[in-house]
């Protein structure tokens, strides 16, 4: 699927320049081809949230917000809270982003998420239970783009993570007991590639991410598992090559976690 992600214009030179360095194992910020840019998290960024988190990845700026609150559980999960997510595109962060209802792009990035966290069950989602088949807690994500410098899938996934890892359900404010910390089982941390000619790159920015001809985001845990994956653009990866992007995820994922779960400013490549 052809996306606003990648419909930036570049020049003929430039796309012919960054596959002249790829030739030479290295990118056009210098990077090596599993090397991200840098990352720095800020924790409790937003008072009046229950958890937040702004996260830089090089120049794509990501703010996310957590809020918890009281509602009535889903007919088929009675015993379990419920989670949702939402993304919104500030169009001052990007020249292609546009105001109005969620767009496909927004849908896409908050599916991806989504299905990161919900399938690896980071939430424990069973400890967010007031009354069974009548009141849990409701946890809500709210990622807002403030810049667009390219992967909005990893900024927003390691924001939304991070905002998680900061939440307290605030019981003592609806007065059903006391305030705890958000209960969390797994830590998934998605990394995605680009194909660029031949060559795969890990964290593509905005100029590799315009002349990609096919990406692939991979969600793993702590564990080593496989939570979620999601196939972009119209090209294709062969089946070494998936492998490969895989056991890279899972090392690349490895050294942003950690950084997830120090709590602290930082840089991480």
């Amino acid at each position: 699927m052809t996306t606003k992600f990648s419909e930036g214009v570049v020049a003929e030179s430039k796309r012919d320049y960054i596959k002249k360095l790829a030739l030479q194992g290295t990118r056009i910020d210098g990077r090596g081809f599993d090397e991200v840019r840098p990352i720095k998290i800020k924790t409790g960024f937003i008072k009046r949230a229950d958890g937040s988190a702004l996260v830089e990845l090089g120049d794509t700026k990501v703010l996310v917000g957590v809020k918890i609150e009281p509602g009535e559980p889903f007919p088929d999960t009675p015993n379990m809270g419920i989670m949702t997510t939402n993304v919104e595109l500030v169009p001052l962060a990007s020249p292609t982003f546009e105001p109005g209802p969620p767009s496909e792009e927004a849908i896409e990035l908050a599916r991806v998420v989504d299905r990161g966290i919900r399938e690896s069950h980071a939430i424990d989602l069973e400890k967010l239970v007031i009354e069974e088949g009548e009141k849990v807690w409701v946890v809500f994500i709210d990622m807002h783009v403030l810049d667009y410098h390219g992967n909005l899938f990893d900024a927003c996934g390691i924001a939304a993570l991070t905002a998680l890892n900061d939440a307290i359900v605030p019981a003592e404010r609806f007065e059903v007991g006391e305030d705890f910390k958000l209960p969390m089982n797994h830590y998934p941390v998605p990394v995605t590639f680009a194909k660029i000619g031949e060559w795969i790159v890990a964290d593509p920015n905005l100029d590799e991410e315009s002349i990609a001809k096919a990406r692939l985001t991979v969600t793993t845990s702590e564990e080593g598992k496989i939570n979620a994956m999601q196939k972009g653009l119209f090209g294709t990866f062969t089946y070494e090559e998936v492998k490969k992007v895989i056991n890279r995820s899972l090392s690349i994922g490895q050294k942003v976690r950690e950084q997830i779960l120090g709590g602290a400013d930082g840089e991480e490549n």
